[in-house]
């Protein structure tokens, strides 16, 4: 059996003459039980067994979803009325709605829950857990419901201080200013103690001195991407003299000229609508391939026009 709340006579008189008790009453109802008429015959009831009385009426999907806020502690009854389909669906938003109707009663208000199965009578851990009391529930016939209440808020009682007895006044612990400085020397960086290194005494001759910029010896067998800089020391700038001395110069053929002419001209006019597979082809000589089609052009971007001024130098 849940647990009941009963409180007497003298403790509703006090809470009626501190005007902590409420005066309305709130029915929440949804779309089901206003179409099968159990929430317009339970408001029919409240009106006939209290005339007068104010009542307001709320559908559940308004609470939930925040559309609405009970003002606190206004209401001494709060009736819900739904379907065991209402009852479904309202079972993850459970806990922030008994929160919310909480706060809406006032002390010693009651929440009604109407309409119930069997299958929703756990529905008493909950209220438990949220802070109401227990003081009804039938689990049978169509009249199953639980009937909880607010509990009254106990008052808290402010504990007086201690006061001192004959005016004495509490000692001041003395610090020694010896104690004090060492515990502040742990936690520094830097302490006077400890002697300062001169950064630059650290570096010898050889980190003083500019480091000579080297390279790999060069390999006359292997490709060369570009040429002998102003101070070579790989041995390249020596072979480029050498190469120039005793190198041959081959005069080309005048339909060999025109053949590679001609080929450039129609491999400017196709860059535009290039399209390339290994995406070197836009870079340029060094990245391409032997049979790459833009051979001899210079770099552009995807869809950018070409242009050639070719003469015999060029070539």
């Amino acid at each position: 059996m849940a647990p009941t709340a009963v409180y007497s006579t003298e403790t509703r008189r006090s809470v009626a003459m501190n005007g902590l008790s409420a005066s309305s009453d709130l029915i929440i109802g949804s779309l089901g039980t206003a179409q099968d008429g159990k929430y317009q015959a339970l408001i029919s009831n409240l009106d006939e067994q209290a005339p007068g009385r104010t009542t307001e009426r709320q559908l559940l999907d308004r609470l939930v979803d925040g559309a609405v806020t009970l003002t606190p502690s206004n209401y001494s009854s709060i009736f819900l009325i739904l379907t065991p389909t209402d009852y479904s669906s309202l079972l993850p938003n459970l806990r922030p709605l008994l929160k919310q109707l909480l706060e809406g009663l006032g002390p010693l208000g009651r929440l009604h829950f109407l309409n119930l199965t069997p299958g929703f009578l756990n529905l008493l851990d909950e209220l438990t857990l949220a802070g109401f009391s227990i003081i009804e529930t039938v689990s049978e016939g169509e009249d199953a419901k639980i009937v909880a209440q607010k509990p009254v808020a106990p008052t808290p009682v402010p504990t007086p201080s201690k006061p001192l007895t004959d005016g004495a006044l509490p000692l001041r612990r003395k610090v020694d200013p010896a104690r004090q400085a060492s515990k502040k020397a742990v936690w520094t960086f830097s302490s006077p103690s400890t002697p300062t290194i001169d950064a630059d005494a650290l570096l010898t001759d050889a980190d003083r001195a500019r480091p000579v910029p080297t390279c790999e010896p060069f390999n006359p067998s292997a490709p060369r991407r570009k040429k002998a800089c102003k101070n070579c020391t790989c041995g390249l700038a020596e072979f480029e003299v050498e190469e120039s001395r005793t190198g041959k110069v081959v005069l080309l053929d005048a339909d060999v000229v025109t053949r590679k002419k001609q080929r450039l001209l129609a491999a400017a006019k196709a860059a535009p609508k290039a399209t390339s597979s290994c995406g070197s082809c836009f870079l340029g000589d060094a990245f391409r391939c032997e049979s790459c089609p833009y051979m001899g052009l210079p770099a552009f971007n995807p869809g950018e026009k070409v242009e050639l001024n070719l003469s015999m130098d060029d070539i």
